[in-house]
């Protein structure tokens, strides 16, 4: 696509800044509008983003790190190695043993929690997607993170093995015109990215501008490389709701962006699309689609079952509807059909038609 194209928000460069790399509302990213426009429960709509899962290669070093972030563990849930028939069928798998770990970590646009999934698999031969990758690895993701004090926890991740930093000299990266190191990508034990940035202060009204509240700490948004901006928009918002900006910005680049996610002459452009929370449908979280314009190269494949695969779940309606639309689209069908789960969730695993990234699809038993 040309550096003149029109599809995603018109920002001034400073704001460009702060919605890739900051994680925070300052300019009003952080949007509490109504529902994107969908196509009725009746014939299936995506009701709000519920989750993220992480596929990892040793899940007790990973529930550490993730721990070490402030993720909460949901207690009581079996991590023993199962054979399950009704994740296999969603996965599109046979005879594959996995474990699974449950964390929380509150939304910081709404409060209310937000679920991260890991999970292991064994039994099937992995590839590792993004072991020795970039940041802009076509089909990489990342999930970013408000946090109190990164300082602190940089110092925390530091003393227990577990800070690989992306940041240019392995260093948080202040904000530019700042002095102090607040945000920088790190990664999971997996080479999957980890957006962090340190919670901003409230900001006194002034004669020309009212207060500012201080940002929540927590979940705040997840991010998709993309290839083909056109096929992302098309998925992700025509098919599945997301609301898009509508202005457009031009290609961005410099030191600052580049020093964050450990590159050097990258150019880039993003759209900060939005979800509804399925927990606060009043509340959107951010789904960034990332482009590199001098990062573009044929995708690997990838599966499911990969180390270092990321996926989203979204709550629907009609998840019949919903699916039989996708399929007339022409989005891969990873799962075995709908599968209907012990607990009355009916579930579908699809991929974009772009980066082949995963979405998991689930409707909530009837009341």
């Amino acid at each position: 696509m040309s550096k003149g194209a029109s599809w995603f928000s018109g920002f001034k460069p400073v704001a460009l800044v702060c919605a890739l790399l900051v994680g925070v509302a300052i300019f009003g990213l952080r949007q509490s509008s109504s529902a994107a426009p969908q196509f009725g429960s009746s014939k299936g709509a995506v009701v709000g983003i519920e989750f993220d899962g992480r596929m990892v290669s040793d899940l007790d070093k990973s529930v550490a790190f993730y721990k070490a972030l402030g993720f909460v563990e949901v207690p009581n849930l079996d991590k023993s190695w199962r054979n399950d028939a009704v994740m296999n069928r969603i996965h599109g798998t046979k005879g594959v043993e996995s474990r699974m770990a449950k964390f929380t970590l509150n939304s910081n646009i709404s409060g209310k929690p937000f679920t991260l999934y890991l999970r292991e698999f064994r039994g099937i031969k992995r590839r590792n997607v993004m072991k020795d990758k970039t940041a802009w690895e076509p089909g990489a993701t990342h999930i970013d993170l408000t946090i109190p004090d990164a300082e602190k926890t940089w110092a925390d991740l530091k003393a227990a093995n577990m800070l690989w930093p992306r940041t240019w000299d392995g260093k948080l990266m202040p904000l530019p015109g700042a002095t102090k190191g607040t945000l920088a990508y790190i990664t999971d034990p997996d080479g999957m990215d980890v957006e962090i940035i340190e919670q901003r202060p409230a900001i006194p009204a002034t004669d020309t501008r009212p207060a500012v509240p201080a940002d929540l700490p927590g979940f705040n948004h997840i991010g998709l490389v993309v290839l083909d901006p056109d096929k992302a928009r098309a998925f992700y918002g025509v098919m599945l709701g997301a609301q898009w900006p509508t202005a457009p910005v031009n290609w961005i680049g410099g030191d600052f962006f580049d020093s964050a996610v450990g590159g050097h002459g990258n150019v880039i452009r993003l759209a900060n699309a939005t979800f509804a929370e399925a927990a606060d449908p009043k509340s959107r979280m951010r789904f960034e689609i990332v482009e590199y314009e001098n990062r573009k190269k044929p995708l690997a494949p990838y599966s499911i079952t990969d180390i270092g695969v990321n996926y989203i779940g979204l709550e629907c309606t009609d998840i019949d509807s919903l699916l039989a639309r996708l399929k007339g689209f022409g989005v891969t069908v990873v799962s075995d059909g709908i599968v209907e789960m012990k607990t009355g969730y009916r579930v579908v695993l699809v991929r974009d038609p772009d980066v082949g990234a995963f979405v998991e699809l689930f409707e909530r038993p009837k009341s």
